[in-house]
Protein backbone atom coordinates (compact mmCIF):
# COMPACT_ATOMS: atom_id res chain seq x y z
CA UNK A 1 0.00 0.00 0.00
CA UNK A 2 1.42 3.27 -0.73
CA UNK A 3 1.03 5.40 1.94
CA UNK A 4 1.83 8.58 0.18
CA UNK A 5 -1.66 8.24 -1.72
CA UNK A 6 -3.29 8.90 2.14
CA UNK A 7 -0.85 12.30 2.64
CA UNK A 8 -2.93 15.41 2.38
CA UNK A 9 -1.95 18.35 0.37
CA UNK A 10 -2.45 21.97 0.65
CA UNK A 11 -0.44 24.48 -0.79
CA UNK A 12 1.62 27.20 0.75
CA UNK A 13 0.54 31.00 0.58
CA UNK A 14 2.71 33.89 -0.27
CA UNK A 15 2.21 37.29 2.05
CA UNK A 16 3.23 40.28 0.14
CA UNK A 17 4.94 41.75 2.97
CA UNK A 18 7.32 40.78 5.54
CA UNK A 19 5.89 39.36 9.02
CA UNK A 20 9.46 39.82 10.22
CA UNK A 21 11.01 42.04 13.32
CA UNK A 22 13.66 43.52 10.80
CA UNK A 23 12.80 43.73 7.22
CA UNK A 24 13.57 46.13 3.98
CA UNK A 25 10.07 47.85 2.72
CA UNK A 26 8.66 45.97 0.25
CA UNK A 27 10.17 42.36 0.71
CA UNK A 28 7.69 39.58 0.89
CA UNK A 29 7.42 37.47 3.76
CA UNK A 30 9.77 34.61 3.90
CA UNK A 31 7.39 32.91 6.49
CA UNK A 32 4.81 29.63 5.75
CA UNK A 33 1.44 30.94 5.05
CA UNK A 34 -1.21 28.72 4.90
CA UNK A 35 -5.40 28.83 3.79
CA UNK A 36 -7.24 28.57 6.74
CA UNK A 37 -10.74 29.38 5.92
CA UNK A 38 -13.18 28.62 8.99
CA UNK A 39 -12.17 26.51 12.37
CA UNK A 40 -14.84 23.74 14.04
CA UNK A 41 -14.58 22.40 17.24
CA UNK A 42 -16.23 18.85 17.74
CA UNK A 43 -17.46 19.65 14.65
CA UNK A 44 -19.37 22.90 14.77
CA UNK A 45 -18.30 25.87 12.68
CA UNK A 46 -16.99 28.62 15.29
CA UNK A 47 -18.64 32.30 14.54
CA UNK A 48 -15.82 34.42 13.59
CA UNK A 49 -15.07 37.25 10.55
CA UNK A 50 -13.60 35.58 7.71
CA UNK A 51 -11.94 37.85 6.45
CA UNK A 52 -9.45 38.01 8.97
CA UNK A 53 -8.26 34.66 7.47
CA UNK A 54 -6.99 36.58 4.13
CA UNK A 55 -4.03 38.30 3.66
CA UNK A 56 -4.50 41.66 2.28
CA UNK A 57 -2.86 43.96 -0.01
CA UNK A 58 -0.76 45.35 2.94
CA UNK A 59 0.10 41.84 4.49
CA UNK A 60 -2.47 41.84 7.26
CA UNK A 61 -4.42 38.95 8.30
CA UNK A 62 -3.77 35.09 7.19
CA UNK A 63 -2.65 32.14 9.21
CA UNK A 64 1.10 31.57 9.63
CA UNK A 65 3.29 28.66 10.89
CA UNK A 66 5.77 29.32 13.19
CA UNK A 67 8.39 27.22 15.52
CA UNK A 68 9.34 30.47 17.24
CA UNK A 69 5.97 31.08 18.80
CA UNK A 70 5.55 27.56 21.36
CA UNK A 71 1.69 28.29 21.40
CA UNK A 72 -1.07 29.63 18.67
CA UNK A 73 -1.39 32.78 18.77
CA UNK A 74 -5.11 34.08 17.92
CA UNK A 75 -6.35 37.79 16.76
CA UNK A 76 -8.50 38.58 19.81
CA UNK A 77 -12.02 38.33 18.44
CA UNK A 78 -11.06 35.07 17.16
CA UNK A 79 -9.77 33.71 20.31
CA UNK A 80 -12.87 34.90 22.16
CA UNK A 81 -14.92 33.03 19.63
CA UNK A 82 -12.51 29.71 19.77
CA UNK A 83 -12.65 29.72 23.43
CA UNK A 84 -16.08 30.19 23.93
CA UNK A 85 -16.74 27.23 21.49
CA UNK A 86 -14.31 25.07 23.37
CA UNK A 87 -16.02 25.52 26.20
CA UNK A 88 -19.18 25.70 25.16
CA UNK A 89 -17.99 21.90 24.05
CA UNK A 90 -16.69 20.82 28.07
CA UNK A 91 -19.78 22.67 29.32
CA UNK A 92 -20.61 19.62 31.92
CA UNK A 93 -16.71 19.59 32.98
CA UNK A 94 -16.01 22.33 36.02
CA UNK A 95 -13.05 24.08 34.83
CA UNK A 96 -10.19 25.39 37.37
CA UNK A 97 -8.79 28.58 38.39
CA UNK A 98 -6.36 29.62 34.78
CA UNK A 99 -2.47 29.46 34.54
CA UNK A 100 -0.87 32.42 32.90
CA UNK A 101 -0.78 32.55 30.06
CA UNK A 102 -3.70 30.66 29.43
CA UNK A 103 -7.06 31.18 30.33
CA UNK A 104 -9.35 28.05 29.95
CA UNK A 105 -8.05 25.44 32.59
CA UNK A 106 -9.33 22.06 33.27
CA UNK A 107 -8.49 19.34 36.20
CA UNK A 108 -6.55 16.64 34.11
CA UNK A 109 -8.45 14.15 35.95
CA UNK A 110 -12.17 15.70 34.99
CA UNK A 111 -10.88 14.83 30.97
CA UNK A 112 -9.78 11.50 30.88
CA UNK A 113 -7.46 10.55 27.99
CA UNK A 114 -7.64 8.94 24.89
CA UNK A 115 -5.42 7.73 22.45
CA UNK A 116 -4.37 10.96 20.72
CA UNK A 117 -4.39 13.02 24.07
CA UNK A 118 -6.34 13.98 26.89
CA UNK A 119 -10.27 13.38 26.27
CA UNK A 120 -11.06 17.26 24.37
CA UNK A 121 -13.27 18.24 21.44
CA UNK A 122 -10.71 18.16 17.89
CA UNK A 123 -10.57 21.37 16.96
CA UNK A 124 -10.27 21.69 13.25
CA UNK A 125 -8.08 24.30 10.47
CA UNK A 126 -10.31 24.07 7.50
CA UNK A 127 -8.07 24.70 4.47
CA UNK A 128 -9.18 25.01 1.08
CA UNK A 129 -11.74 26.51 -0.68
CA UNK A 130 -15.74 24.97 -1.47
CA UNK A 131 -14.65 23.34 -4.53
CA UNK A 132 -11.12 21.25 -2.42
CA UNK A 133 -11.28 21.15 1.41
CA UNK A 134 -9.33 19.19 4.01
CA UNK A 135 -9.04 19.73 7.80
CA UNK A 136 -6.00 19.93 9.78
CA UNK A 137 -6.93 18.59 13.34
CA UNK A 138 -5.49 19.50 16.47
CA UNK A 139 -6.40 16.48 18.58
CA UNK A 140 -5.63 16.59 22.98
CA UNK A 141 -2.36 15.88 22.29
CA UNK A 142 -1.61 19.03 20.62
CA UNK A 143 -4.34 21.24 22.29
CA UNK A 144 -3.81 21.12 26.14
CA UNK A 145 -1.09 21.56 27.81
CA UNK A 146 0.22 20.17 30.99
CA UNK A 147 1.10 22.94 33.38
CA UNK A 148 1.19 20.27 36.32
CA UNK A 149 0.32 17.24 37.57
CA UNK A 150 -3.00 18.19 37.86
CA UNK A 151 -3.82 21.01 35.40
CA UNK A 152 -4.21 20.79 31.69
CA UNK A 153 -5.08 24.26 29.75
CA UNK A 154 -5.73 24.94 26.39
CA UNK A 155 -2.85 25.81 24.57
CA UNK A 156 -4.03 29.55 22.46
CA UNK A 157 -3.29 32.43 23.76
CA UNK A 158 -4.69 35.74 22.72
CA UNK A 159 -2.57 37.63 20.39
CA UNK A 160 -4.20 40.71 20.43
CA UNK A 161 -2.75 41.44 24.34
CA UNK A 162 0.42 40.94 23.97
CA UNK A 163 0.98 42.89 20.40
CA UNK A 164 -0.80 44.01 17.82
CA UNK A 165 -1.51 41.27 15.53
CA UNK A 166 -0.58 41.85 11.79
CA UNK A 167 -1.58 37.93 11.51
CA UNK A 168 -4.10 36.74 12.59
CA UNK A 169 -3.57 33.29 13.36
CA UNK A 170 0.19 32.02 14.35
CA UNK A 171 0.20 28.62 14.84
CA UNK A 172 2.72 27.53 17.57
CA UNK A 173 5.33 24.67 18.05
CA UNK A 174 3.40 22.62 20.69
CA UNK A 175 0.27 22.72 18.09
CA UNK A 176 2.56 21.56 15.25
CA UNK A 177 4.21 19.11 17.15
CA UNK A 178 4.47 15.65 16.06
CA UNK A 179 2.22 16.41 13.13
CA UNK A 180 4.40 15.56 9.87
CA UNK A 181 4.67 18.94 8.13
CA UNK A 182 6.46 18.44 4.40
CA UNK A 183 7.96 22.31 3.15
Amino acid sequence: MDVSKRLVYTPLLKNPVSTSGSYFEGEPSVDYFIGVTSIKINGNVVPINTTLLNITKDGKGGTKISTVDPYTKLETSIYNALTKAFVKSLAKVPRVKPVAPFKVCYNRTSLGSTRVGPGVPPIELVLGNKNATTSWTIWGVNSMVAMNNDVLCLGFVDGGVEFEPTTSIVIGAHQIEDNLLAI
